[in-house]
């Protein structure tokens, strides 16, 4: 899909893809956004389409509304990329092209040195970017100016590309002409040349990041949970981007880089956060020697009975408890595995049930003196703040006898004189809800 907006960058653009497309297998659709910014807009629309339409291409215009407030140059570019993925995702196309040039690259940089930013703003506009690619972007708008008077081929002005009220048009028809005259003639090529060596050196820092993000990271779709010390053993940098990568791929909103540098100072902070960050969309808390970044809480436990024998689905964690009853053997060995148990089948109360942690809980662990606050038990151990709410407890005649893999109470040991031998096995489930890769405790009941 080529984005046209009847300027000479975008038809320069059209007619450079029209001339590859052969080569390289090229399908190319049309589409004009029309930001409703000035009362002839609509004849840059009608020169789109009559363009497109002289060559056989197919084309859209897709009219937005720039929401009020802020600036106005990064609202409408806001509204226009998302108006770009819409209809992409529509067309079902495999990229969006753009027409950016070497000149835009220059103009960026030096907008975005003047803010102040850092390397990844100075790394100014990349080629390509998720569906997004710029084929023009190391191309100069005099180069393309020439080709386009020398093929006779027509493109509309935007008289606001001349407006100084903006800090962009400020910059190119007054700071970069100056730097040009004054100081290097090549400025454009030299702020391209370090905005290129920049990308490099980010894509070098992604890269580390990710191994580290591959290699000390646990999670899924909807959490990441990291070591606390890790990221603090890493250097700054790499550890901003370890954070900011882990944000990016839970769906977290830009600005990611402010926000990394910040929630790294806090994660890492003495004392660390007691409670969770709210950042955007994600979540993000530290408990003991993790920092778990999510798109929210994870999900609490509904009560429910505990089938004997057969299986107990617990779709919230993804896991299910699959329990047998059987005679003793004589030889039979006691679990030692954390995710299965066995009791004297005789010796539980009833009725047997699952639910999850409550204010005030207490159990006798396995081997202890006495009884215990469950909280107090779980924090001793090093569990996460985070997984406490959702572990599943086993409960027989209210008592809990365990704690799904931490710990079983003392309750109804397995001794010489048990007859009847209740065994429990936390295990996968399939997404179907039935019994996932494990067979079952000791095998299929």
């Amino acid at each position: 899909m080529v984005a046209v907006s009847g300027g000479p960058d975008s038809v320069a653009l059209l007619w450079a893809l029209e001339a590859l497309a052969d080569e390289f297998r090229l399908r190319l659709s049309v589409v004009h956004v029309d930001h409703g910014l000035r009362p002839d807009s609509a004849n840059d629309a009608a020169f789109v389409e009559a363009l497109s339409r002289s060559r056989g291409l197919p084309v859209a215009v897709e009219a937005i509304a720039v929401a009020p407030g802020g600036s106005l140059e990064a609202r409408a570019r806001e509204a226009r990329y998302a108006a770009l993925l819409r209809h992409a995702t529509r067309l079902g196309a495999d990229r969006v092209a753009l027409g950016h040039t070497a000149d835009d690259q220059a103009e960026t940089v030096l907008m975005r040195l003047l803010e102040g930013a850092g390397p990844r703003g100075l790394a100014g506009i990349p080629p390509l970017r998720g569906i997004f690619i710029r084929p023009l972007i190391e191309t100069r708008r005099s180069e393309i100016l020439g080709a386009l008077t020398a093929a006779g081929l027509a493109w509309r002005e935007d008289p606001s590309n001349r407006d100084l009220k903006f800090l962009r048009n400020r910059i190119r028809h007054e700071l970069l002409p100056f730097l040009a005259a004054t100081y290097n003639p090549a400025i454009v090529t030299a702020l391209n040349r370090a905005a290129a060596l920049t990308r490099g050196l980010l894509g070098e820092l992604a890269a580390s990041a990710a191994r580290e993000l591959a290699a000390g990271a646990v999670g899924g779709q909807d959490e990441v949970v990291l070591a606390r010390s890790r990221l603090a053993a890493l250097p700054g940098e790499v550890a901003v981007e370890v954070l900011r990568l882990t944000a990016e791929r839970l769906g977290g909103a830009a600005p990611l880089r402010s926000w990394a540098h910040q929630g790294l100072r806090r994660v890492l902070g003495d004392p660390p956060p007691r409670r969770p960050l709210r950042v955007g969309p994600l979540t993000v808390e530290v408990s003991g020697d993790y920092v778990r970044v999510a798109r929210g809480p994870r999900p609490r436990l509904v009560p429910r009975p505990l089938a004997v024998p057969g299986l107990t689905p617990l779709p919230e964690l993804g896991r299910g408890l699959a329990a047998r009853v059987f005679e003793r053997p004589p030889d039979y060995p006691a679990p030692r595995e954390p995710d299965r148990v066995a009791f004297d089948a005789d010796r539980l109360g009833q009725p047997l049930g699952v639910r999850g942690r409550r204010a005030g809980d207490r159990f006798v662990p396995f081997g202890a003196p006495g009884p215990r606050r469950l909280k107090s038990f779980l924090i001793d151990l090093g569990i996460p703040r985070w997984e406490r709410p959702s572990l599943p407890l086993v409960l027989a005649g209210g008592e809990i006898v365990w704690v799904v893999g931490v710990r079983r109470a003392a309750v109804a040991p397995v001794t010489a004189a048990t007859r009847r031998v209740l065994e429990i096995a936390a295990i996968p489930l399939a997404e179907d809800g039935t019994r996932g890769v494990t067979s079952g405790p000791g095998g299929p009941p």
